[in-house]
Formats: structure tokens, C-alpha cells, sequence
């Protein structure tokens, strides 16, 4: 039985919802950042926006939220994910010193725009769970389903750093310049950190699943939303193809997609690939692509 929660639900302005207040400030954000890049004609703090736009609008649903246990760690979670991303993108951003994403637009104000609504609209989405989370009036026992959950998180941001790791290492490596990554976890997954950052999204839903009724379980969209967009349109697809025109000839390179998984870890399983990453079409257009360039 569902305990209905005693703390007095807070409003940032009462006769507007917190939900629609929680997407003004995102938009919001994006908007004046925009008008700052677009001036300045750099990309620079693109990501650094979206998250602090992330750790903003998490504390916020914590302060004007129910105040629960795991609203607090839900919360705390989803800004401990943001600062660590934020601080990584901001510096190897700094680093190469430019987003290559943004060559052909960065010049043109409106089209640049384009970007930063599509963040602002992303950092909704991913959010949505957590926002609906510290609005409910619902407060049963901490169980299963949120420990399960917040396990999946600390699983995933871990194995997400720890793939970021291994990369840096070895791209300090004089000896690997020019060459495809193949040692640590990217020996068991190509794309080890998307797996990470796919699997603790789906575990914040997870969390948030003890408290969410009816139609807010469609907060689900906000892990399907990353998992698409991963695997099916600017994650994994364009690295795949950017992988093949560079080392698609190679015979290691060959055997290199043959025996390691594309997305998760060791597993080569033909119907589990195809249901969640695609991985047979593309590999397809990979050695086609390949085969082109002899």
C-alpha cells in the first residue's frame, strides 16, 4: 500500500505547475547561451550549458519537490552524472579546441539555434522521471525497485568513467596514434561508455518506477529517447562509419568488429544485436563501405 507523503508540496509560483516552470528555465537557458555563441561564434560551452542546465533544474525539483529520501538521491545522482560529463566535455572541448559538430553552423545564427532548442528539449526528456518523481504526493517505503535502480546508475556511471579512462590512456600512447581502440573495456565493447550511459539512464527510470501512476510511466521515453539516439542517429552510427573509412581496409580492423561487441559488453548474440543496437545492418554497410575504399 502506497503511504501518501505528509511534507507540503512547494511551488516555485503557484498557479503555474512546476513542470511547465522546469521547462521555461531549460529553454530559458538555452536561449541567452545561445545568443552568447552565436556572438561569440564558438560551441565552446555548448555542453557545459546543458549541464549545468541538468544540475539546476535537478536541485530545483529537489527544493520546490516533495522533499523525499529518494527524490534527494535521485536528485544528487542526476548531479553527480552532470558535473563529471560537463567537466569532461568542457576540458576536451578546451583540448582540441573546437566541436567539429559545429563547423558548417556556427556561423549562422539560426541555424546554430537549431542545436541548443534540441538540447534544451533533450535535457527535458532525460529529466522527466526525476521531475515527476519529486512531484508526486506518493511516498511508499524505499524497496526493491529503487535500490535495483540506483544500482543500475552507480553500475553504469561507473563503467562509463572507467571506459573514458582507458581511452585517455591510451590516446597518451604515442604508439596508438592513428589507431582504433582495442584495450580495456573497449576490448569487450566498442562503445563501452555508451553502454554505461544507456544502462544508468534505465536505472533513474527504474528508481523512479516505485512512485510513477498511469500515464507517468511514459516517463519512460526518457531512457528509450537516449538509447535511439545512441544507437540509431548520432552516437554509434557515425562513429561506425568514421571507424570504417579510417581503418575498414585492415584486416585487423576486420576481425576487430567480428569478435567484439558493438554496444554490450561480450555479448554476440544475433537477435539480442539486431533488437537493441542494429548491429548487423550497419556492420553490413561498414564492410561495404569498406570494400569500396580498395
Amino acid at each position: 500500500m502506497d503511504d501518501i507523503h505528509n511534507t507540503t508540496q512547494h511551488y516555485i509560483y503557484e498557479p503555474v505547475p512546476n513542470l511547465v516552470w522546469y521547462l521555461i528555465i531549460d529553454f530559458g537557458i538555452q536561449w541567452v547561451a545561445w545568443v552568447g555563441a552565436a556572438a561569440l561564434k564558438t560551441e565552446k560551452f555548448y555542453d557545459l550549458t546543458g549541464s549545468i542546465t541538468y544540475i539546476l533544474l535537478a536541485i530545483l525539483s529537489q527544493q520546490f519537490g516533495n522533499g523525499s529520501t529518494r527524490s534527494i538521491v535521485q536528485s544528487c545522482m542526476v548531479v553527480a552524472w552532470a558535473c563529471r560529463l560537463g567537466i569532461f566535455l568542457f576540458y576536451r572541448v578546451l583540448k582540441d579546441g573546437k566541436d567539429k559538430r559545429f563547423d558548417d553552423i556556427k556561423t549562422k545564427p539560426l541555424v546554430f539555434c537549431i542545436p541548443w532548442n534540441l538540447q534544451a528539449f533533450w535535457v527535458y526528456v532525460n529529466l522527466l522521471p526525476t521531475f515527476l518523481m519529486s512531484e508526486s504526493s506518493l511516498n511508499p517505503s524505499l524497496g526493491a525497485l529503487d535500490f535495483i535502480g540506483w544500482g543500475m546508475w552507480l553500475f553504469g556511471i561507473v563503467f562509463e568513467v572507467v571506459s573514458d579512462v582507458h581511452k585517455i590512456i591510451w590516446r597518451k600512447n604515442a604508439q596508438n596514434a592513428g589507431k582504433f581502440i582495442d584495450a580495456g573495456l573497449w576490448s569487450v565493447s566498442r562503445h563501452p561508455n555508451y553502454f554505461g550511459e544507456i544502462f544508468l539512464w534505465f536505472g533513474l527510470f527504474v528508481s523512479a518506477t516505485s512512485v510513477l501512476r498511469r500515464f507517468e510511466f511514459f516517463a519512460v521515453l526518457c531512457p528509450i529517447a537516449i538509447h535511439l539516439l545512441i544507437t540509431r542517429i548520432s552516437g554509434i552510427p557515425k562513429l561506425e562509419e568514421s571507424g570504417a573509412k579510417k581503418w575498414g581496409t585492415l584486416p585487423e580492423y576486420q576481425l576487430h568488429l567480428e569478435k567484439t561487441a558493438m554496444l554490450i559488453p561480450f555479448v554476440r548474440c544475433y537477435w539480442v544485436n539486431y533488437i537493441f543496437v542494429w548491429e548487423f545492418p550497419r556492420n553490413a554497410a561498414v564492410t561495404e563501405s569498406a570494400q569500396l575504399k580498395v
